[in-house]
């Protein structure tokens, strides 16, 4: 099952096409809705009207016990929703800065039978109409305007944040008006559909006009227009005025750090990787970037490279425009033996499209071609237009691997029909990157799990095929499904450190001491285990994966007692786990202030015992939010003991976020990452730091096609 491409686009047209089902009352036939299928488009700046307006749907659902949306704009403190929830409810918010909403409610629908739900509000006044009647009226005045709405996502089938509560089941004559509807209007529509009303919806979508228009969104009116391939593969390919990071936050928190995670996240998130590569052929560092458009609005996937003999920077290239301003949309990239340039454009969940890119010519980042990449579902080969969380590899002559997080459920039906994880950690190949082998589902145990994973070529050893022995591994937590005294459940509460390796590319799974896996992982309690934080009542945030001399693995992490920034769920302590042949030795680096600062391992001289690490680990002028003050640790006894070696930045006016290891780093670029400030929206700058100390910044404004970053420390 392939999830069906979203649109998620400001555009001059609201839906597209004119199709509806008139004359109709019960429908025959939706269109499936799950969690691989949810809708989505952004609302142009006049399309709402948010003091008079009314929205209608048939819905059909097996689970009218479960929380599901139907129509929706914002988190329910923010704009309006149509949902299932204790019965059907038509939920608008008070706006003005406040968490306040009002609802009417009417009777939950039965199982798989087509209900027809109306709300309509029009200032004062919320109403929920089931099955052509009037069921409540609720009394709420708002003080939300169209500004409020311009440009947000307006989702079907799903909520926010980041199309949660999926809708399951089928939905038809979906529609909106910038009117209120009448009782007379809306019995008029149950018997009649859309077209027994007195005015046409500005917007309306069934089953006949998504299979006649190629599964897209319909639109009505005089905004439609004929949608070209480009529209949706939003490829720009031009040069940028400089370099500008996304800024982006994360969960809103009721206390003085403002935000779970928040902050200059252009190289975010841990498990994407990686975000820059060093080629010596040509002595220079390629490296990727969430960037923000001009206006601060939408991220954009941009390249950029540094020459190491000019020592300057080019101007970074648009990649594409992501049309969203969530960071885990962030690119990652990688190289072919020929020097291709390929950015691997992820997305969050199942809400947006990805997509892959390479670059025309090999070492140039002037021109990007998309690829359609295909994957191997049932023995076929389908799209594969879809993945989150990804982190991939070039291995010499053998062609890409990644490892990546995927929503759909279908990938471990055979061995858990039951199952509920949200997050499954999955790999798979390509000789070619655009022609994938089929998803191998790695770990699918209660809700999910979050990974970082590592391709690690083995020192001395031949595979059989004469070539350097490779090891693949990865290093992962999970999300409880069940409360467990005073904890919570899901990836708030994410908790476990594990490690499972393959010596044949993945063709068979192993613990680190040998004992075969079955996968996927299915339970809390396996072999890959390497440590119960559960029952030390601690979360775990794994940051890094990397290999000792004698190909033993090496975790970095963070624990803490809760999700929350601040100083009540810590102390916090960014920690190593690694296997010396019989045992896991874990280790504490130091202290930190955040559960989101990241640590990533350099193991240039792992054969004298020697390790790096650099990590955003002490405090920053914002203390307990995201990020702080880069340090360089050294390790001379293989991670047991570590000692701070250099300290990159100080005095900083706001926080350091999420550096990143350079694949093959040059000691000029060897780490690189993001500022920002962790409590309120600013501006994100992009930094690199050499290897002996020196910190540089990108420019923000550039003049020339070639410049030279800024000397930040001496």
């Amino acid at each position: 099952m392939t999830p069906i491409k979203y649109i998620a686009t400001a555009f001059v047209a609201f839906f597209l096409g004119t199709a509806a089902v008139a004359g109709a009352s019960e429908p025959t036939a939706g269109i499936p809705c799950d969690d691989l299928h949810t809708y989505s488009l952004t609302l142009p700046d006049d399309a709402f009207n948010p003091s008079a307006f009314s929205v209608s749907a048939w819905i059909k659902t097996d689970r009218p016990g479960e929380s599901q949306g139907v129509l929706d704009v914002g988190v329910p403190s923010q704009c309006f929703s149509f949902y299932v929830y204790n019965g059907f409810r038509m939920l608008v918010a008070k706006g003005g800065g406040s968490d306040e909403y009002g609802y009417a409610v009417a009777p939950a629908p039965e199982k798989n039978t087509w209900t027809h739900y109306c709300g309509t509000y029009d200032g004062k006044t919320i109403c929920v109409y089931k099955d052509g009647a009037i069921v409540q009226k609720k009394e709420f005045y708002s003080e939300l305007t169209a500004a409020d709405y311009a440009g947000k996502i307006l989702l079907i089938g799903a909520m926010e944040p980041n199309f949660q509560r999926p809708f399951y089941g089928q939905l038809n004559d979906v529609a909106l008006w910038n009117r209120v509807l009448s009782a007379a209007d809306v019995a008029a529509i149950y018997a009649n559909g859309v077209d027994g009303a007195p005015e046409a919806p500005v917007a309306s979508w069934n089953a006949q006009s998504v299979a006649a228009d190629g599964e897209k969104l319909i639109a009505n009116g005089p905004r439609a227009f004929d949608a070209s391939r480009e529209f949706f593969e939003p490829l720009l390919n031009k040069k940028d005025s400089g370099y500008r990071g996304v800024w982006y936050y994360n969960q809103k928190l009721n206390n003085e750090y403002v935000y779970k995670y928040s902050g200059g996240m252009g190289t975010y998130p841990a498990n994407h990787y990686p975000f820059a590569v060093y080629r010596p052929e040509v002595d220079k560092t390629f490296f990727c970037y969430g960037g923000f458009d001009p206006s601060e609005s939408s991220l954009w996937h941009e390249v950029g490279v540094y020459d190491h003999k000019t020592k300057k920077v080019s101007r970074p290239t648009v990649l594409l425009d992501k049309m969203t301003e969530d960071a885990h949309d962030n690119p990652v990239m990688s190289m072919d033996d020929e020097g291709r340039i390929w950015v691997f454009s992820t997305s969050h969940g199942t809400g947006r499209p990805s997509y892959i890119h390479r670059s025309v010519r090999p070492y140039d980042i002037s021109e990007f071609e998309r690829v359609e990449p295909t994957k191997i579902l049932d023995g076929a080969k389908v799209p594969m237009d879809n993945f989150s969380y990804f982190q991939v590899w070039n291995v010499s002559e053998r062609g890409f691997i990644t490892f990546f997080t995927t929503y759909d459920r279908s990938l471990v039906a055979d061995a858990d029909p039951n199952s509920k994880a949200q997050r499954l950690l999955a790999t798979a190949s390509s000789a070619n990157g655009i022609e994938w082998s089929a998803w191998n589902p790695l770990a699918a145990t209660e809700i999910g799990h979050y990974q970082n994973a590592r391709v690690h070529y083995s020192r001395d050893k031949e595979a059989d095929d004469g070539k350097p022995q490779v090891k693949i591994g990865t290093a992962f937590n999970y999300h409880p499904a069940k409360p467990k005294g005073n904890r919570g459940v899901g990836l708030n509460w994410r908790t476990n450190l594990y490690y499972m390796e393959s010596n044949d590319l993945g063709k068979t799974w192993q613990s680190v001491d040998g004992e075969p896996l079955e996968t996927p992982i299915l339970s809390s309690k396996t072999p890959a285990l390497v440590h119960n934080y559960e029952e030390e009542n601690l979360n775990v945030y794994v940051t890094d994966l990397a290999y000792d001399a004698q190909d033993r693995p090496i975790i970095g992490y963070v624990t803490s007692k809760g999700f929350e920034s601040g100083p009540e769920m810590g102390p916090r302590y960014f920690c190593t786990a690694h296997w010396v042949g019989d045992t896991w030795e874990i280790s504490t680096v130091c202290e930190v202030d955040n559960n989101y600062e990241l640590g990533m391992f350099y193991m240039e001289e792992a054969d004298q015992g020697v390790m790096r690490l650099i990590g955003s680990f002490d405090d920053g002028p914002q203390s307990y939010n995201t990020g702080g003050e880069i340090s360089q640790w050294i390790s001379r006894d293989v991670g047991k003991t570590w000692e701070k070696e250099i300290q990159l930045t100080e005095n900083s006016a706001v926080n350091q976020c999420f550096p990143r290891r350079t694949i093959d780093a040059n000691p000029d670029f060897y780490a690189f990452w993001a500022t920002g400030n962790g409590r309120e929206k600013s501006i994100s700058t992009l930094r690199f730091s050499t290897k002996d100390g020196k910190v540089y910044e990108l420019p923000r404004v550039m003049k020339e096609d070639w410049e030279a970053p800024t000397l930040i420390t001496k």
